[in-house]
């Protein structure tokens, strides 16, 4: 295989969800007075991060059990481009990867990841997450959360947490890597299902948020390469302000 690394450029801000650009303005962080407390301040377009109602990460309890619809991935093989934006490393993907809801169909355009977990069950954080982000034909988000434990290695995480690019902006190719999308997922499909927002400035809500139940794994090898890149990149959990997270069975 052939790696290939380009600063990134224009063509990364066609692609909408959280994480999208690197350097963009006003620089924000995930500590010191730049980080999570001061987000709101660093810019009015970010306001949302302090006055919103309905903000991401949470932490899950007493959910409500619901039968609710089954998540239908349509996810393939593709080519994969890695970008280190300076907030994460994530995964840029092309057209014709989805995900259906009860007969309604959101693209699949990126994943991410940050440690530890930013949702916790119970009050407990998973080692990492991987936050696939979806958006349907009217612009609205859906998010698919797959939490991430150290175990035995997954051959897709794996191959994009051992190539990416050290430095902020830059993007990564892989000559002759095929991204199998379904294997990155659990077997059981069961989620948790709660309306929130972007965890990442703007902070932006309306966003459908669908926490897989059952972990993945990595090699604690390739959780431990991730956070020597970035040690901690998850926001604070935030107030639940009456809303119900519901449960499948």
């Amino acid at each position: 295989m052939k790696l290939r690394l380009a600063v990134a450029c224009a063509a990364l801000l066609a692609v909408v969800g959280p994480h999208t650009a690197f350097a963009a303005s006003p620089h924000w962080e995930y500590r010191g007075a730049h980080g999570p407390a001061h987000w709101a301040a660093l810019d009015s377009g970010f306001e949302t991060c302090a006055k919103g109602a309905q903000q991401s990460p949470i932490d899950i309890r007493d959910a409500l059990v619901t039968p609710l619809p089954a998540l239908q991935f349509s996810y393939g093989s593709v080519p994969p481009a890695i970008v280190n934006n300076g907030h994460t490393v994530q995964v840029n993907l092309p057209a014709g990867n989805a995900l259906t809801l009860d007969g309604h169909r959101y693209e699949l355009l990126q994943f991410h990841f940050h440690t530890p977990s930013e949702e916790r069950i119970q009050g407990k954080s998973a080692a990492m997450v991987a936050h696939f982000v979806h958006r349907d034909a009217e612009g609205q988000l859906a998010v698919v959360a797959a939490l991430i434990q150290p175990g035995q290695a997954n051959p897709g995480f794996e191959s994009v947490l051992a190539h990416m690019p050290a430095h902020a902006g830059e993007t990564l190719t892989v000559d002759g890597l095929a991204l199998d999308l379904a294997a990155l997922l659990p077997a059981d499909r069961g989620y948790y299902d709660f309306d929130g927002s972007l965890t990442t400035p703007p902070c932006s809500e309306h966003v459908h948020w669908l926490v897989l139940k059952q972990p993945v794994t990595v090699s604690p090898a390739a959780i431990r390469r991730f956070r020597a890149l970035y040690a901690a990149n998850a926001r604070p959990v935030q107030p639940l302000n009456g809303r119900v997270v519901r449960v499948s069975p």
